[in-house]
């Protein structure tokens, strides 16, 4: 490939090798399991998933394969979608959020790329076991279903067991999707409803809580967060309007509005000049940002180069600032990988200070946002910021059994955590190909990413939305 020139002579490297790698051992080691554990070379059976073997890996690498143009290895593991995998076999509560993420937008991206139906039968058909978690009465969904007997929960912990900003906000992008590719409307009807209860509640000071309450309604603690519990809402916001072909208005005027209120009250310049998201808390700032929050860089890159307005600039502006501070929370830890959290105190800056922040668990959302802002812009940095991540991840992640996270990127000897999440492989090893490689290949004009990396067509402009004839 001719992006990898400048790089020969660094090293013999580039996500597609790391991909094989990543896979090759997934297959060796954990072939139908969720998720492999490197180091020990098994399944990993504590993940999200439970214990309940559902080869989450498989569903959430199998575009990458495709796109990386892995071809032995995509029909290996469309193989096993087509005649291994087995729904009625999970018994266990699964997070609908998690599922439609990962699986169903897997699936449907799957089905998009290349045309087999398969895809998308098996993609309904999870989608279907998910419904029942929509039957509260308010029509927001609960974060837990049980595939096997449908009956669904929240979460104890999520403020008075409500359900969770992030997980019922990222559902549209998917299900909108789904529903014109099948003919049926029942999908797109639940998440439009999702949108309209939201649209009509009155937001604190015009910001989206972190909880609400399906049963009642009312939003429960006034947490609010660019990162974990509230990141993807507002990423599908924007990305819903994109989906659209731009015909979907109030999705984008409620996410202008959402980030006019987030840019008031959360946006913050730390005295040596890095701007971060804070987090809300009881109208309490703490002035801390997550590495899932490092995706918004790059959305906000999106946001102004897909509509030019009177905020555009200040959204690029923001945008750019942002990815600078993520970059900086990498350059700034002895391994150059992230931490899972960092904070802003008059002593430290982009750093994680409690122990049980400083971990690195493979995440895709900084080098989420280097490819959408050199795509965006065509700044060499982001190139190189890219580069310096592979390094980082060959020197400190890559075991011969696959890839695993550190439990301190401070410390010069990091622990490994013995675990390659399925995200690696959907996410960052995926935009890391994406950012070396031509602006043809899933175009921005043609394709939007869901929050898991999965590309969905554009209506209207992309010729395989394989939209379902009457």
């Amino acid at each position: 490939m001719q992006w990898l020139k400048p790089f020969k002579a660094a090293k013999q490297v580039c996500p597609e090798m790391m991909m094989k790698h990543a896979w090759d051992n997934y297959v060796r080691y954990a072939w139908g399991k969720n998720e492999l554990k490197p180091i020990s070379k098994r399944g990993h059976t504590a993940s999200v998933f439970g214990t309940m073997p559902i080869g989450a890996t498989i569903l959430d690498g199998l575009d990458t394969l495709y796109v990386m143009g892995l071809k032995e290895e995509f029909k290996q593991a469309r193989d096993w979608v087509a005649n291994e995998l087995d729904l009625d076999a999970l018994t266990s509560d699964v997070s609908v959020f998690e599922v439609n993420i990962r699986f169903v937008g897997g699936l449907l991206a799957c089905f998009a790329l290349t045309g087999d139906v398969v895809f998308r039968d098996k993609a309904q058909q999870i989608a279907d076991k998910l419904l029942p978690a929509f039957d509260t009465p308010t029509g927001i969904p609960y974060a837990l279903t049980n595939f096997k007997t449908g009956r669904s929960k929240n979460y104890e912990w999520a403020s008075g067991s409500s359900s969770i900003l992030s997980e019922f906000g990222t559902l549209h992008l998917e299900m909108a999707y789904l529903s014109d590719v099948t003919g049926k409307t029942v999908y797109r009807n639940k998440v439009d409803h999702i949108r309209k209860v939201l649209r009509e509640l009155d937001k604190p000071n015009g910001l989206y809580p972190n909880y609400l309450n399906p049963k009642t309604g009312k939003w429960g603690q006034h947490h609010m967060s660019m990162g974990a519990l509230g990141d993807s809402f507002y990423e599908y916001l924007l990305k819903a309007w994109l989906q659209a072909n731009k015909e979907d208005n109030e999705a984008r005027q409620m996410f202008d509005d959402a980030m006019q209120s987030v840019f008031q009250h959360m946006l913050h310049t730390s005295p040596n000049g890095l701007m971060y998201f804070a987090e809300l808390k009881f109208d309490r700032t703490e002035h801390k940002m997550d590495h899932l929050a490092c995706f918004s860089g790059g959305l906000l890159g999106l946001a102004a180069k897909t509509l030019k307005n009177e905020v555009s600039s200040r959204y690029m502006e923001v945008g750019e600032e942002i990815t600078r501070t993520c970059h900086e929370s990498y350059n700034r830890s002895y391994t150059k990988l992230g931490p899972e959290a960092f904070r802003f105190t008059e002593g430290a800056e982009a750093r994680a200070l409690k122990v049980f922040e400083k971990y690195y668990i493979l995440r895709p959302e900084v080098i989420e946002s280097y490819f959408y802002m050199y795509r965006l812009t065509k700044d060499e940095k982001y190139r190189n910021w890219g580069w310096e991540a592979v390094q980082a991840l060959e020197k400190y992640c890559r075991v011969s059994g696959g890839y695993t996270g550190l439990k301190n990127v401070y410390s010069e000897e990091p622990q490994q955590d013995d675990v390659q999440q399925s995200f690696f492989l959907a996410e960052t090893l995926k935009y890391l190909y994406l950012l070396f490689s031509d602006d043809s290949l899933l175009s921005l004009d043609e394709w939007v990413f869901n929050t898991e990396a999965h590309p969905m067509p554009i209506k209207g402009v992309n010729p395989y939305y394989r939209e379902s004839v009457p």
